[in-house]
């Protein structure tokens, strides 16, 4: 049975459900199955020995899931080579593909987790109401362990992004 948590994210101030459990930093990140705008399955493991900036949220089509991501993208310019920055999102892969395109994203890999949740559920940020991914970001490290997890408690709001910046510094 999957964990349920309450009391962590709401969403225009009404309380939401997650699923899954709760990681924190120092935990080994899980593996997961999700899919490119091509429909190709894409795991953690294949950017094994990198680290990876995880952003996940609602949807790309809404105001803040996009500047999240087009500041994601701006961020990753400037980022080492060693970093893979993904945002993951329940959108089908077709709807990624064409906001990416349409708004000029190229540092920045788009990810859906529509088809069976994998990743929702294997971080704990699953809407159980909406079946949508909450705001959160996580920083993977090259040895696939969380250096730190982010979960934004009101979903329209963004995230800290000097605090994922200077996390994914300090490990390049």
């Amino acid at each position: 049975m999957t964990e349920e948590r309450t009391g962590i994210v709401s969403m225009g101030g009404k309380p939401m459900t997650l699923l899954g459990p709760k990681l924190k930093k120092g935990d080994t990140a899980p593996d997961f199955a999700v899919l490119d705008n091509a429909l190709k399955p894409v795991r953690l493991g294949d950017s094994k020995g990198k680290i990876r900036l995880l952003s996940s949220v609602p949807s790309l089509d809404t105001e803040v899931c996009a500047l999240e991501t087009e500041k994601f993208n701006k961020e990753a310019k400037k980022l080492s080579k060693n970093v893979v920055v993904y945002t993951i999102s329940m959108d089908l892969p077709f709807a990624q593909k064409r906001w990416a395109e349409e708004n000029e994203i190229s540092n920045v890999i788009t990810l859906s987790d529509f088809n069976s949740a994998d990743f929702g559920k294997k971080y704990g940020v699953l809407l159980k109401e909406l079946r949508l991914l909450t705001r959160a970001v996580i920083v993977v490290d090259t040895n696939d362990r969380i250096a730190d997890f982010q979960i934004v408690p009101e979903i329209s709001n963004e995230p800290d992004y000097a605090r994922t910046l200077e996390v994914i510094k300090n490990l390049s």
